[in-house]
């Protein structure tokens, strides 16, 4: 391959769904690609930003992989080389259970100038989709965000760790592990614990439910609700589902 001088790389995160979330920065970077690798979970609207770049599908649906990250890499280097500003975007935000170190080490060991624009995960922009704080004084003063799956497919040990703290927990990635998820709570005695469960948030078709340790399983099942989606667990959850129904008769009829 021998190197294009226009030569660049920039990763661009396409936020939680929506695509009105995705960053100023993140419409002019696309708009200047000549190629755009993208994810799954990033909104092809997006794509209609750059009519005349190529566009290449490097996601994961339906579980199947259309490539392996070794060829991801290769393909940001290669068409960077072919063709100049290679743009890759990725769902929420890159660092965030994006894989974006390792592309970004690929692409520097070339000698190819990259950055990355931030992106809204889904961790953040899910819980405020259903007016869900992740933190609020006097309730919880902090938040984990974990993914539920390793890379082995096994369930992510911190998820002990976390249900033992007052925090508010965020898992991604773990629609598959739910019920594994819950017995962890149940073991410590939070069978009340309140959740809540948002599928494609932010998006036309989002859909949600919110229960508690001892209900949720069934509750999910009943609304056949799958990935890609947002668990959000802690007393927070009872602060979102009632926030607008807190209002007192009284201060309703005074806003009327």
């Amino acid at each position: 391959m021998i190197k294009n001088n226009a030569a660049k790389v920039t990763l661009v995160g396409a936020g939680p769904g929506d695509p009105k979330l995705i960053t100023l920065a993140g419409i002019e970077a696309i708009k200047s690609a000549d190629v755009i690798l993208y994810d799954a979970l990033a909104n092809p609207v997006l794509l209609d930003w750059a009519p005349n770049a190529k566009k290449i599908f490097v996601g994961k649906r339906n579980g199947y992989k259309s490539y392996e990250q070794d060829e991801i890499n290769y393909l940001i280097v290669s068409h960077a080389y072919e063709s100049g500003h290679v743009v890759r975007l990725k769902g929420g935000d890159a660092f965030v259970f994006g894989r974006a170190t390792e592309e970004i080490k690929f692409v520097k060991s070339f000698s190819i100038p990259v950055s990355v624009i931030p992106g809204i995960s889904s961790a953040l922009a899910g819980p405020t989709s259903e007016m869900i704080p992740l933190t609020q004084r006097g309730v919880s003063q902090s938040f984990w965000v974990l993914t539920g799956t390793t890379q082995v497919g096994k369930l992510n040990t911190d998820i002990q760790l976390a249900a033992q703290s007052s925090a508010t927990v965020v898992i991604l990635m773990g629609m598959s592990k739910l019920k594994q998820i819950v017995d962890i709570y149940k073991q410590l005695g939070n069978e009340k614990q309140p959740v809540a469960i948002i599928q494609n948030a932010t998006c036309k078709d989002q859909k949600s439910c919110v229960g508690s340790m001892d209900s949720i399983v069934e509750m999910v099942r009943d609304n056949n609700m799958s990935n890609p989606a947002v668990i959000i667990i802690g007393d927070v959850v009872s602060q979102g589902e009632t926030a607008v129904r807190s209002l007192t008769p009284q201060l309703k009829n005074w806003i009327r």
